[in-house]
């Protein structure tokens, strides 16, 4: 009973939240005074035209440092990110599905994930349900098996990165995930594996949960709590999943024009 009392406490007490953000990239500003708050056991949706930060937004709270910010915070719980490295976010429970993740040769997708997770839990690390975990995964996003033994994404095609993506997600078990553009690169039939498990995994471990797209077809299998969509770096209107389809037979300039009408 204390284990699941602790259990709920920590699920209420888990929140992202972007304060006044303005971010830029080089010599350009991105994002402009973008403000977000996600909970624990929420899924929002970041859309809008390209150009427009959805990417930047993913890659500025992961702490890419390709991406300068000029004002405002990010928090997690009581924890200021700002100026903190990628792998103390990724400790913290912070994960990125990346829109285009890069290879690494020399590091099997093994040694890769069994170093990450010894990292984050420590001594708890077990070597024999860590390969059980894998195996169920890479049986339930249906990818080779031989993939597991091979370098990080080396020789793999877009699709099946994006499936290693989910892959790290379910096995490093983070609080707040960021899918960026999950859905690109897939099939009819790898976007519903991929959705299908990222729902699992949010109905089983109820996390923080963000994801960038541009397309309405990936909540047809991952059902969000909000929409949001970003003109201009910051959010011009938010609503339920009803708005991505609006979004998806009317246009941007239509949804979003008709505030000002």
């Amino acid at each position: 009973m204390l284990k699941y009392i602790r259990k709920v406490k920590n699920y209420m007490q888990n929140c992202l939240k972007i304060d006044n953000l303005t971010v830029k990239v080089g010599h350009k500003t991105i994002l402009k005074d973008f403000n977000l708050e996600i909970k624990s056991g929420e899924i929002h949706v970041i859309m809008g035209p390209n150009g427009t930060g959805k990417s930047t937004l993913s890659k500025v709270i992961m702490g890419d440092p390709a991406y300068k910010i000029v004002s405002g915070s990010i928090y997690y719980n009581d924890t200021l990110l700002n100026d903190l490295k990628v792998n103390e976010r990724a400790n913290l429970g912070i994960f990125l599905g990346m829109q285009m993740p890069l290879a690494i040769e020399g590091v099997s997708n093994a040694d890769f994930l069994r170093s990450a997770l010894h990292t984050k839990i420590g001594n708890e690390f077990k070597l024999m349900p860590f390969i059980k975990e894998i195996d169920k995964m890479v049986d339930k996003l249906h990818m080779d098996p031989e993939m597991i033994h091979r370098g990080v994404n080396d020789g793999f095609s877009g699709g099946e990165r994006k499936k290693n993506e989910i892959l790290q997600m379910a096995i490093l078990k983070p609080d707040v995930v960021l899918l960026d553009e999950i859905d690109s690169g897939l099939d009819v039939d790898s976007l519903k594996l991929v959705g299908e498990n990222v729902m699992d995994y949010y109905n089983e471990r109820k996390p923080a949960m963000l994801l960038v797209t541009h397309y309405h077809r990936l909540l047809d299998y991952i059902k969000p709590d909000f929409v949001h969509i970003v003109r201009d770096g910051h959010i011009v209107k938010s609503g339920d999943a009803s708005l991505a389809y609006r979004v998806e037979k009317e246009g941007y300039d239509k949804v979003i024009g008709e505030d000002n009408e």
